[in-house]
């Protein structure tokens, strides 16, 4: 669950697991009294103290100031980005347009490809090939059907 603030609350379960973590740290319980509170064994209650420590550790270094960068706020600058410089473009291209206008001189013609391609006709043996497998589907069905009626 996240709170206004933006910062996650933690489940319950890390709550109980800090707790027994804090347990250990003060003295008033044995690593392997943990583990068994926890219901884990022994060297997976090391990893997890671990791991804790670790966080602790990290948690501790000092945090860059300002407004930090997010990946989604940036998606959010790209887009806009984007949408201006898309804009800008077609302001571009409708001012060249206006100005061959203006000036007489007829737009490019786009260049034609170089090699020669001929346009592709429907194969007839496509066809032919498409009316064989009906008139075999039709016949499989035929077949299939004739030894139900018996």
């Amino acid at each position: 669950m996240t709170t206004k603030t933006g910062v996650i609350e933690p489940s319950r379960e890390a709550k109980r697991l800090t707790a027994v973590l804090l347990d250990v740290l003060t003295g008033s319980r044995t690593p392997s009294q943990a583990a068994e509170a926890l219901g884990i064994s022994l060297p997976r209650y090391y990893q997890l103290e671990e791991r804790g420590f670790r966080g602790l550790v990290e948690a501790c270094e000092p945090r860059p100031r300002g407004r930090q960068a997010i990946a989604e706020t940036q998606l959010q600058a790209l887009n806009r980005e984007n949408e201006r410089l898309k804009r800008e473009l077609a302001r571009q291209q409708s001012l060249v347009r206006l100005t061959q206008r203006t000036v007489g001189v007829a737009p490019p013609v786009p260049a034609k490809e170089s090699g020669k391609k001929r346009k592709r006709r429907p194969q007839v043996r496509a066809l032919r090939r498409a009316e064989r497998l009906r008139q075999e589907a039709e016949t499989s069905a035929g077949t299939e059907a004739a030894p139900a009626n018996e």
